[in-house]
């Protein structure tokens, strides 16, 4: 077993040499509502994408509070392109909880903040080490990377994580358990990275048992992969009465929940574009339109599927839209389209919306 305190103390050594700048970090003491966010934000996100992110959703949510009294619109116009909208829709419901059962104070202990919606045991773990200095620690993907390479294990998924657990349990820093692992994670990302880690810059070479037995990339050990991301074709239809465009919001318990579309949906086998999006928007809001022009076609990816979407001009015919509340549908002047969140293949129809209407 590695000695504790020599270890613990060259991490620690390199984290507090290297002092890696970063937004969250910057106030000292430390903000416990931006650290929460950022722990939040950075979940399955690379932190050069949180960054942008995270400056402009304090800029506009500068405290818990504020964000409490916002709209979750509001928090997901300020999420839109970030992506895992679960993880803003779960937070501004956190806000709210916060609020009104703390006080406004984010819990100091595990039971109470593993029961907010979106707090997982990482983000509970991370939280209460950083900012309440609680020996927990905390164990993302970079944490079970480095571990896994130090100590061999050749184990995958719930095998892997005990002994990633108990090993980081034995050696983090009594004194300063948030910085170490906060030293972790950064080693983790900038150092002992996926492909081609820079051994040569790591400061606990000497305690890696992959790189004393020249098998670095062999940890951690090959996940088994994931099935072929499905491919679906989808139509949507810009549906114009009197100059403004019909827009519908996704349910919050769906993909992309909360986010607004421009009606349509998946094509059918033997189905025409046109079929289609006469299809949806009368199944979906109860409305007959006439498609008129083409707009144009779009490839999109996302996290688990890819899309081909097509986009067309429609005429709105007849019928009332239907939702289960007033607020899933609305008319609106296409120059509000940016104030309202679209999923990211939505806005490649942005431009030639507002063109027809200047």
């Amino acid at each position: 077993m590695v000695c504790m305190n020599n270890f613990s103390q060259d991490i620690l050594l390199w984290y507090h040499s290297n002092d890696i700048m970063l937004p969250w970090r910057e106030k000292r003491p430390a903000n416990p509502y931006f650290v929460l966010l950022s722990e939040i934000m950075l979940q399955q996100t690379q932190v050069k994408t949180v960054i942008p992110y995270f400056i402009n959703f304090i800029e506009e949510f500068p405290t818990i509070q504020h964000l409490a009294k916002s709209s979750q619109e509001r928090v997901l116009k300020s999420w839109e392109g970030l992506g895992y909208y679960s993880r803003a829709r779960n937070f501004y419901k956190t806000s709210k909880i916060i609020v009104n059962k703390f006080n406004g104070v984010i819990p100091n202990n595990y039971s109470d903040l593993i029961k907010l919606p979106g707090i997982g045991n990482y983000i509970a773990s991370a939280f209460l080490s950083i900012f309440f200095n609680k020996k927990i620690p905390a164990i993302d993907g970079n944490a079970k990377r480095v571990v896994s390479r130090l100590r061999m294990i050749k184990h995958t998924n719930r095998k892997l994580d005990v002994e990633v657990k108990n090993y980081l349990e034995l050696n983090i820093s009594k004194k300063s358990p948030g910085d170490f692992n906060q030293a972790i994670m950064d080693l983790g990302r900038t150092i002992c990275t996926p492909k081609n880690p820079l051994c040569i810059k790591c400061p606990i070479i000497n305690y890696c048992g992959a790189h004393k037995n020249n098998v670095i990339n062999k940890f951690p050990a090959p996940k088994l992969k994931n099935k072929h991301k499905p491919h679906y074709f989808v139509v949507i239809g810009i549906i114009w009465k009197n100059k403004k465009i019909l827009i519908s919001k996704r349910p919050n318990n769906a993909l992309l929940g909360g986010l607004w579309e421009f009606p349509g949906g998946k094509l059918e086998t033997n189905e025409t574009n046109q079929e289609c999006i006469i299809r949806e928007v009368k199944e979906e809001l109860n409305v007959i339109i006439e498609p008129l022009k083409y707009i144009k076609q779009i490839k999109h990816s996302y996290s688990h599927f890819s899309i081909t979407m097509s986009g067309y001009h429609c005429k709105y015919v007849s019928g009332t839209p239907k939702g289960m509340h007033p607020y899933e549908w609305k008319w609106i002047d296409p120059h509000n389209l940016t104030k309202h969140p679209f999923p990211k293949a939505s806005h490649f129809f942005f431009n030639e919306i507002i063109s027809t209407v200047q």
